[in-house]
């Protein structure tokens, strides 16, 4: 993946943002910090990371801003750090899908590994969303007729009863199926059966429909 890390801060305390930037740079991190959650929100952020996130600032909290975040597909892991945290404030982040809750002062140590985890957490869904991508774009160049075999047979019908069913012959199916199973790039019915899953389980497929990079933005 050829996307620079950086570390984003977002906290109103300067001193605080000033430590932490020196530490992770120290560490061998890219660091940006934003004095309020409005500067953040305001820059279209690309880069491989994660957000350092304060929840009590001026302005936008740090729980709106990952709600805001939330809704705009923002894909980079939170990791909120506050001085004025409890218990519900942390249940509340972190199932608004926060990486971590920490609380100041903060051990380097601890900082460290949540930033670890949060970058691991990155990967594997950008890889994950990569992967979903390009199976999209393989499933749009199916044909309609293609579609219709592809769903057939991974249903579990056997080339006769699909041809019955769509009117043709068992020649043409086999023939389509091939097709299938080619632009697919399936392997095995096996293999086209867990594509088959993840492609329709939320039903949201469009055929022909043009897909995006699968990075998140």
């Amino acid at each position: 993946m050829n996307v620079r890390t950086v570390i984003h801060i977002v906290d109103d305390d300067k001193s605080f943002r000033t430590a932490i930037t020196r530490l992770l740079v120290a560490h061998g991190y890219m660091v940006t910090s934003y004095g309020s959650a409005e500067e953040y929100l305001s820059n279209k952020v690309v880069d491989r990371g994660c957000l350092l996130l304060d929840v009590r600032m001026p302005g936008i909290s740090g729980l709106q801003a990952q709600a805001e975040l939330a809704e705009r597909s923002h894909s980079l892991p939170i990791v909120f750090v506050t001085g004025h945290g409890d218990i519900p404030m942390s249940v509340r982040a972190i199932k608004a899908g926060a990486e971590d809750f920490l609380t100041k002062p903060i051990p380097s140590a601890r900082l460290l590994t949540a930033i670890e985890s949060a970058l691991n957490r990155y990967d594997e869904t950008w890889m994950q969303k990569r992967s979903m991508n390009e199976l999209h774009e393989r499933f749009a160049k199916l044909t309609p007729r293609e579609v219709e075999v592809f769903r057939a047979v991974v249903s579990g019908k056997l080339n006769k009863v699909v041809a019955d069913e769509l009117g043709t012959v068992e020649r043409t199916i086999k023939a389509h199926r091939h097709q299938v199973m080619e632009k697919m790039q399936a392997t095995s019915l096996a293999e086209l059966v867990g594509f088959s899953r993840q492609l329709f389980q939320n039903q949201t497929v469009t055929v022909g429909k043009e897909n995006k990079d699968g990075r998140p933005a």
